[in-house]
């Protein structure tokens, strides 16, 4: 897989926002874990590898919405997810503990949203271009539907993210953000509370039979 070197001024951005974020988030989020240990319990932050750059892993956090248990198909998960969990997820501070990744290097503030690492197999190349550019907290798609959009449109809005990055597109992306938080717009899709899992793409299934 191929690699995009990463703009200066992309850096540059992320430090900046990450920094003056945590510096106004830190005290929500000591609250936030004492209310996750609480409603959920412990560990309070979820960790997972996902692919970053070039589709190596990294170890993504986020603070734990679900109780501990084997996941399975999404109703499962739904059943998972405690009341603050949920309310954690529709505002999008279960991703503040990501500010992390973005001080590491491994994420980026603005970016497309990193998958699982088992779908890297089921991409088609032209969805594998989302992996040139550094993952982010938010992305394009996240703010044009977030989960209630078909996967084909959410690697539609990436690689227009892949090929169109700038200064200007990634503030326009946060300032959206914050408006979709606010009138809490494209949650789900179809009632599920997170997206189905990705089976790989219908064109390129249709090509292999």
């Amino acid at each position: 897989m191929g690699r995009r070197r990463i703009p200066r001024w992309k850096r540059s951005f992320d430090l900046f926002i990450a920094v003056i974020a945590l510096l106004v988030t830190v005290p929500a989020m000591l609250v936030i874990a004492l209310c996750v240990r609480a409603s959920v319990g412990s560990p309070v932050l979820f960790r997972q590898r996902r692919p970053g750059l070039g589709g190596r892993p990294f170890t993504i956090y986020k603070f734990r919405t679900m109780r501990l248990g084997e996941a399975s198909i999404d109703t499962v998960d739904q059943q998972r997810i405690t009341r603050f969990g949920g309310f954690l997820r529709r505002t999008g501070l279960d991703e503040l503990p990501q500010l992390w990744n973005v001080l590491r290097g491994d994420m980026s503030v603005v970016g497309p949203r990193p998958l699982l690492m088992e779908y890297l197999d089921r991409y088609s190349p032209q969805q594998s271009r989302r992996h040139l550019v550094l993952p982010g907290i938010i992305g394009w798609a996240q703010v044009n539907g977030r989960n209630a959009v078909s996967w084909e449109q959410r690697f539609s809005r990436d690689l227009w993210y892949v090929d169109h990055q700038s200064f200007g597109f990634d503030l326009k992306i946060l300032c959206l953000a914050v408006i979709r938080v606010l009138k809490r717009n494209g949650i789900t899709q179809s009632g599920h509370t997170m997206m189905p899992e990705f089976r790989g793409s219908v064109r390129s299934a249709n090509r292999g039979r």
